[in-house]
């Protein structure tokens, strides 16, 4: 017990710092990735290969979910590079110019902590079931335009809540996302909200009272906080978030 408490005390923190140097280089204010960058880039070689033999061994939640979060956006990267699409991430891995049941996120190609793993694993299984914490889902990236846009840093553990909370605001706060009709008792979402409904509540009441914590004070938020709302989901766009696209303005 204490050689293992010993252990907990002295490890040093998971050295992101390869990939928070690329990520303030390569990603725009706009959260647009230069994957061509991140093609070239031996450092995010390393980066990869260090996640690769990472051990969560003794680590706190903070760390371990920091970690995973990295290990996802990173990966995700790393995937559209490796097929070389600068389209959509739903062009990978379509037969007969369809989408596969398996799709692109259950390509077993992530390597993390020792781990032979697929995207879906690391946010279904890993993210979503051993942490529930809501906030992931303005964190993990999914490289399309509607995604929430791509942090110029790195998760760390010691910071882990910041900026989970900065990601949430702006995310909910994004009108070519989510935007409430208080004259009509409508509020349009994100698929995101409608997809992981569960992990905001379960309901449109819940979810509601969710965004009113992001949503500026006014008949607006007042309608979140009633929970007499009607959810209509706003478009998804798949476009690639490469340099060179366009997001909607906000």
């Amino acid at each position: 017990m204490l050689a293992a408490t010993l252990f907990v005390l002295l490890a040093a923190p998971l050295d992101h710092s390869g990939f928070d140097g690329l990520l303030r280089a390569h990603v725009t204010e706009a959260g647009l990735v230069d994957y061509e960058a991140f093609a070239r880039s031996g450092e995010f070689r390393r980066y990869l290969e260090e996640l690769g033999r990472a051990s969560l061994e003794g680590r706190g939640d903070s760390e371990r979910l920091a970690f995973w979060i990295n290990v996802y956006n990173a990966w995700t990267i790393e995937q559209v590079n490796r097929h070389g699409e600068r389209e959509s991430i739903r062009n990978i891995r379509k037969t007969l110019g369809l989408l596969p049941l398996k799709g692109p996120w259950s390509e077993r190609m992530v390597r993390a902590a020792g781990r032979e793993l697929t995207l879906d694993e690391v946010e279904h299984e890993i993210v979503r079931k051993e942490f529930r914490e809501p906030r992931i889902h303005f964190a993990l990236v999914c490289a399309a335009l509607s995604c929430p846009s791509l942090r110029r840093e790195a998760y760390l553990g010691a910071r882990l809540d910041a900026q989970l909370e900065e990601q949430a605001r702006v995310f909910v706060r994004s009108t070519d996302k989510n935007r409430v009709d208080a004259a009509s008792g409508t509020v349009f979402v994100s698929p995101i909200f409608v997809w992981y409904r569960a992990d905001f509540g379960g309901s449109d009441a819940a979810l509601g009272r969710y965004l009113a914590r992001y949503w500026p004070d006014g008949s607006e938020q007042d309608l979140l906080r009633s929970g007499k709302l009607r959810v209509r989901e706003t478009v998804y766009d798949w476009s690639l978030n490469g340099v060179g696209a366009e997001r909607p303005k906000r």
